[in-house]
């Protein structure tokens, strides 16, 4: 969903906070520049902060090295340790 969509939603909830004057000022003037309503900005603008926020969190990125590290990993796995073979034993006796 685009943050332009969400000027179609029903607008239910509400979202307030307390700012200094300055800041409200600075918020106005990019609004008015973009030709938006200072909620529509706030609205863009925090969808587009918390989408990028969940995406860097969501998405792992690996160098083409580590990329290779891992698919060697995967496609030829070492021989499990004997402190692996303990421990996998451990966890299914204690597992339901």
């Amino acid at each position: 969903m685009q943050a332009q969509s969400s000027a179609h939603e029903n607008r239910t909830e509400r979202l307030e906070t307390r700012v200094p004057a300055s800041l409200k000022s600075l918020v106005q003037r990019a609004a008015a520049l973009q030709g938006q309503t200072l909620t529509d900005f706030v609205l863009a603008a925090t969808t587009e902060a918390a989408r990028r926020v969940i995406r860097e969190n969501d998405v792992l990125e690996l160098s083409y090295r580590d990329q290779l590290a891992f698919a060697e990993a995967l496609l030829n796995p070492p021989e499990p340790t004997d402190k692996l073979k303990i421990a996998a034993a451990r966890y299914l006796d204690e597992t339901p």
